[in-house]
């Protein structure tokens, strides 16, 4: 194997064991649930999803959005509040 590549590799393996080199500015993902396959959105420090629960119940927070946010959590902005940690009604 060509030693560039290799050098890389193992830099690759470092960064990967330290996540918070990484800060997320958007992402979509494509969510399979229990009952259907949703979008779920984060851009301008904020969460979205297309299932029902996301936009019935008015929370701004959901299931998807929020396991995503524990696999993804040494990524997400520190000034973005969990889910859940917003008063209702603000967005």
């Amino acid at each position: 194997m060509n030693s560039a590549l290799i050098g890389k590799i193992e830099k690759a393996r470092r960064y990967a064991e330290e996540p918070e080199r990484a800060q997320l500015q958007s992402l979509h993902v494509r969510f399979r649930g229990d009952h259907d396959v949703y979008d779920v959105r984060f851009e301008d420090q904020h969460w979205s999803c297309t299932c029902h629960s996301f936009s019935a119940l008015g929370l701004g927070t959901c299931s998807h959005i929020m396991a995503l946010e524990r696999l993804l959590a040494p990524m997400i902005p520190a000034e973005v509040p969990a889910s859940g940690t917003q008063p209702l009604g603000s967005s």
